[in-house]
């Protein structure tokens, strides 16, 4: 098969669609455009390896320069994107997309992965110099240039992102406060037992942590951030907390500027997909952090996943798609988050779960957390315990169980307790 596709987007996905097009054997020719100045890279080492300073941004690269011309994939990036006409349904037309620049692609058929971007803090203060976002590598570097000056770092935002910079932020002996308006850390991704367990880590390494929130403003001289004010009701009302660095991490949103320009059907801006990664327009696919997907295990409803595995999984059916394959898109999602010497492993979706077995012990920082509906396994977050984290991982895949009435003994491995669900 030839022809012209275009993909708009050079994060991970984008370069997945381009990888598996030529994995299946796809001749024709290939574009990738990207607005960032940078080829494809790895986002999750930005707020682990990248800050602390155990990697550079060569190691960030998904693939060397030499991959793209070897596989004949044209690299556009510093292209933004701005308008794209359709070719006539069943004619072959070419499809034109332009760029900001009046640059123009032709292409036959079109896959999009715009990404998300960072939810910005809608308060006063908010654009003094300082107050930092961490998405795409500019935004590390911004990071990483004020960090061996900063003494005082605010987080506001008790999410993986802001948890992962504040664990590095007290690993290189900073003053960190993290600022959550919810009742609990890591509200959307895990029960109040993780929760929990991760409020008392924090603390115990030395970071402060403020839950249920409100800020006031954010403070600032000669356009520079001093420091947070806090509003709301309680002992915390009117405190000064002084910082060097607001770390803003308050969750993403999907970029749905094109979605909305091509007419696709999007909720907040999240692109809908079916089963193939086919947009409501069959022409177009889409993949990656700004699509919303069927359950990707077979459930009612439809998920919005940010995560790496996401993004490739999806990706591999998008551009099988494209070339005429179809593959259902069908994966366990599975998640990780690095706190410093916290490694939380998460596999499966826990949604809509009405009972919890927990395995191992907080005390030694080493345990496990099962979920179940009606008795069926959901999902699992290990916390430095990636043997559990295989074992649920495993029987997730193979649509087995891990009997709840069994699990709680900790003395048992996991691994033996798996068996099919017919069982």
């Amino acid at each position: 098969m030839d022809g012209r596709i275009l993909i708009i987007g050079a994060g991970q996905a984008g370069m997945q669609i381009a990888v598996t097009l030529r994995d299946e054997g796809f001749a024709g020719e290939v574009t990738i455009v990207g607005d960032e100045a940078y080829g494809p890279y790895q986002r999750p080492p930005l707020s682990k390896a990248y800050l602390a300073g155990n990697s550079d941004v060569e190691s960030l690269e998904l693939r060397a320069e030499h991959f793209y011309t070897d596989q004949a994939i044209e690299m556009v990036t510093g292209e933004t994107i701005v308008d794209v006409r359709l070719g006539e349904p069943g004619s072959s037309d070419a499809g034109i997309a332009t760029a900001a620049s009046g640059r123009t692609f032709e292409f036959d058929r079109l896959a999009i992965t715009p990404g998300s971007t960072p939810r910005r803090l809608p308060i006063e203060g908010a654009d003094l110099g300082g107050v930092l976002y961490l998405r795409s590598l500019a935004d590390a570097d911004a990071l990483k240039k004020r960090w061996t000056a900063a003494e005082n770092l605010v987080v506001i935002g008790g999410g993986f992102i802001g948890l992962e910079v504040a664990a590095a932020a007290r690993t290189a002996g900073k003053t960190v406060t993290v600022i959550e308006v919810a009742d609990r850390l890591m509200a959307r991704a895990v029960s109040s037992t993780t929760s929990e367990f991760y409020h008392g880590a924090h603390e115990r390494r030395g970071t402060r942590v403020v839950l249920e929130a409100q800020l006031a403003r954010i403070v600032g001289d000669a356009g520079q951030v001093t420091g947070v004010e806090l509003a709301g009701a309680g002992a915390a009302k009117g405190e000064f907390i002084p910082a060097d660095i607001v770390m803003v991490g308050i969750g993403v949103i999907a970029r749905g500027e094109l979605a909305d320009k091509l007419g696709l059907d999007n909720i907040n801006g999240a692109i809908v997909v079916n089963e193939y990664a086919e947009t409501s327009d069959p022409r177009i696919v889409a993949a990656g952090d700004a699509v919303l997907l069927p359950h990707p295990l077979g459930h009612d409803g439809q998920v919005r996943l940010e995560s790496v595995q996401n993004a490739v999984d999806q990706a591999k059916v998008a551009a099988k798609t494209l070339i005429g394959i179809r593959e259902v898109h069908r994966a366990v999602p599975w998640f990780w988050s690095d706190q410093g010497d916290l490694k939380l492993q998460i596999a499966g979706l826990s949604t809509g779960f009405d009972q919890i077995v927990e395995r191992g012990s907080q005390e030694s920082e080493k345990f496990s957390v099962l979920y179940y509906r009606d008795g069926r396994l959901l999902a699992i977050d290990a916390v430095n315990d990636p043997i559990d984290y295989i074992a649920v991982r495993r029987a997730l895949d193979t649509g087995a169980e891990i009997p709840a009435e069994l699990a709680a003994d900790s003395s048992v491995a996991l691994k033996t307790l798996i068996t099919s669900r017919e069982a």
